[in-house]
């Protein structure tokens, strides 16, 4: 039987030089979770600029698929979403881009993935909303390289529920269940780490993208 088992990186000191720090775990063992990644300030203002999105009405329910074969399965994904590339970003969003960004660059620089951009969106879940074990890169397409998933829920506890199951493999027997606390970053192998998002009792915001390199 696997184990489950979750992690607390409350009290962990930020790491020297967290770029590196993540593509050594990434290299280590395919995923990383650095909680404090960003500013609570940073958090604050990234979220502030999602409920104003929300409440706009630029919020979407997310489908499944891409291209012609999306649809809309409530049954496996209940979260909205809002694409990045679709709105006018305010200047919190633009900040945390640039950090992307730095980081792309590190990965690039330590691991030779080949990276050439991000793609991204904000997404809501509310309360009760899930979303099935799945894989980040689709079926007809390896240009996923690296997902990203930045929390932006200030104040999360842990009966607050709505955390990220990574589904490990062999060489890590196991689920590993993260919380979604603000400013935490995970980043994992798209192609390798199964997950899903397990229900809230309260709405559920993140910034989630994958890093991706060009299509041969």
């Amino acid at each position: 039987m696997s184990a489950s088992f979750a992690l607390d990186f409350s009290g962990t000191p930020p790491p020297t030089d967290k770029y590196s720090r993540i593509a050594d775990d990434l290299a280590r063992q395919g995923w990383s979770v650095q909680d404090g990644f960003i500013a609570d300030a940073l958090t604050a203002a990234l979220k502030a600029e999602a409920l104003l999105l929300r409440d706009a009405g630029a919020y979407r329910r997310a489908a499944v698929g891409r291209g012609d074969a999306q649809q809309l399965r409530p049954e496996l994904r209940g979260d909205r979403i809002v694409w990045l590339d679709g709105v006018d970003t305010g200047p919190a969003t633009q900040t945390y881009l640039r950090e992307l960004e730095s980081l792309r660059l590190s990965l690039n620089r330590g691991l030779f993935l080949g990276l050439f951009d991000f793609e991204g969106h904000l997404a809501e879940y509310p309360p009760g909303a899930f979303y099935r074990r799945h894989l980040d890169q689709h079926q007809d397409s390896d240009s996923r390289v690296v997902s990203c998933v930045l929390y932006l829920n200030p104040g999360w506890t842990p009966g607050d529920g709505g955390e990220l199951r990574l589904y490990l493999p062999q060489a890590q027997p196991g689920e590993l269940d993260i919380a979604p606390r603000g400013g935490t970053l995970v980043c994992f192998l798209s192609s390798v780490f199964e997950h899903e998002v397990l229900p809230a009792r309260k709405p559920r915001h993140s910034l989630t993208g994958w890093f991706r390199r060009r299509e041969a």
